[in-house]
């Protein structure tokens, strides 16, 4: 009896992720999905079984044939397992949305009455059983209507905006960009109409501020899942608005999430320059904590370059700078810098320094193994960043068993959350299990990471 495996059934979330993956979906040019997802192993035996399609009618679509039937590309992309506003099947404003009506047109421009009754009489059908349900219809997305702005605005409709970003930001941490990216992005439309409000001169600045953090977690929730130019826009924008409402702290936090892009893209001296940058801002505004996480990364920055005496000198003025810091006291975009987020700043500059002196290991294990002992579920991403590092040390210090165990965890919480950073993050771990080729176990993680960074 043949029996697939679970791997062969399921394509990870990081495939649809990817910038050029998301530009084909929301396109819809279905020939070159279909072709990206054979550079990363999918056969086209498995693309047919997955959507139900003939392998004859996969390969006219990659040699051209397009595909413009709604019900073809639900069914599509249900098969494959891609989100549909991916694909302007929903609405989505991070793609380019396509409103396909429900039956029977609509009725916005009928009178109140009529659009009454017609309501009435549709409830009545379905509470007796009379209409028929049409599964296919529910998934058509309805007309758009934009939500109307008020005229002049108060401290009232401020409060939204920031309520909004903080519960986002929440999710953001726990369970990764992708899950609410697009609800950054379109949320920010709202908010950013009401600048055509009335206001007073201090609602204003409010709003300015508010608006700067919001295209702020929209910078770094673009960042978490790949979107490199939109994040930059996004920060861009959110430096601008930060500078115009007069706030320093925010502005040194928007130069921090600047310089983590870039670190994450291995430029390396110019995240550096983004973290100097946020330093001027931090002391402009006082503000310690923002002060000790910039220099926590300053000091990252300056051991992948190799320099041991700047790293040094900047994560002991980190530390200092924690320890002066009132957290009772410090904006919300800050906060989450704690002692465990010290500690894996720093754990990582250890690490970073190992490249040229393996001495600074134990330090580095320590450190991280410390800040994932701190991690609360509420902050997912960090912790599987921590478990990559702490993994990645002890493979190298030869602790084989309490590596890889750090190594499957950390394997295991990323296919809960939807970060392709994090997959990215996966290959100095994927090097440190290949270099054990005589263990089984560090085989198996091998080809488990392999399964998630083949996109």
């Amino acid at each position: 009896m043949n029996v697939t495996q679970p791997s062969e059934q399921a394509i990870s979330f990081a495939v649809w992720e990817r910038p050029q993956m998301r530009q084909a979906l929301a396109g819809r040019d279905i020939a070159t999905v279909y072709l990206l997802l054979q550079r990363v192993g999918i056969s086209q035996r498995r693309i047919a079984a997955l959507t139900g399609q003939s392998q004859s009618e996969i390969s006219e679509i990659l040699n051209g044939r397009q595909v413009m039937a709604y019900d073809v590309l639900v069914r599509i992309a249900d098969g494959l397992g891609v989100p549909r506003g991916y694909m302007g099947l929903a609405y989505d404003d991070g793609t380019q949305l396509v409103a396909v009506p429900a039956p029977g047109g609509h009725d916005d421009d009928l009178d109140e009455d009529e659009q009454v009754r017609r309501l009435l009489a549709h409830a009545a059908q379905v509470t007796i059983g009379a209409a028929v349900a049409c599964a296919d219809d529910w998934r058509r997305p309805l007309a758009r209507v934009d939500t109307p702005t008020p005229g002049r605005i108060g401290d009232a409709e401020v409060d939204q905006v920031e309520s909004v970003t903080r519960s986002l930001r929440a999710l953001d941490y726990r369970y990764g960009g992708g899950v609410c990216r697009d609800a950054v992005v379109a949320q920010l439309t709202w908010s950013q109409a009401l600048l055509r409000a009335s206001c007073s001169e201090r609602v204003g600045r409010r709003l300015h501020r508010a608006l700067a953090d919001q295209h702020n977690l929209a910078g770094w929730t673009s960042f978490d899942v790949g979107l490199h130019g939109a994040a930059r826009r996004h920060l861009a924008r959110a430096l601008e608005q930060a500078k115009h409402a007069g706030d320093s702290s925010l502005a040194a936090n928007i130069l921090y999430r600047m310089g983590r892009v870039h670190l994450h893209l291995r430029r390396v001296e110019d995240a550096l320059r983004f973290f100097q940058l946020g330093q001027i801002c931090a002391q402009d505004a006082s503000c310690e904590l923002t002060v000790a996480m910039l220099c926590a990364n300053e000091a990252w920055a300056y051991a992948l370059l190799g320099d041991e005496r700047l790293a040094t000198k900047s994560i002991n003025r980190a530390r200092d700078e924690f320890n002066r810091a009132n957290t009772d006291e410090v904006p919300g975009w800050v906060r989450f810098f704690t002692e465990a987020d010290l500690m894996a700043a720093s754990g990582m500059t250890y690490l970073g320094l190992a490249q040229a002196d393996a001495r600074h290991l134990p330090r580095a294990a320590e450190l991280l193994s410390g800040s994932v002992r701190r991690r609360a579920p509420e902050m997912a991403r960090s912790k599987v960043f921590e478990l990559i590092g702490l993994a990645t040390v002890r493979l190298q210090l030869g602790e084989m068993d309490d590596g890889l165990a750090d190594g499957r965890e950390a394997v295991e919480l990323i296919t809960q959350i939807r970060s392709v950073r994090t997959i990215d993050r996966l290959a100095p771990l994927e090097a440190a299990a290949a270099a054990r080729p005589d263990s089984a176990d560090a085989r198996d993680l091998r080809r488990r990471i392999a399964e998630l960074r083949a996109v």
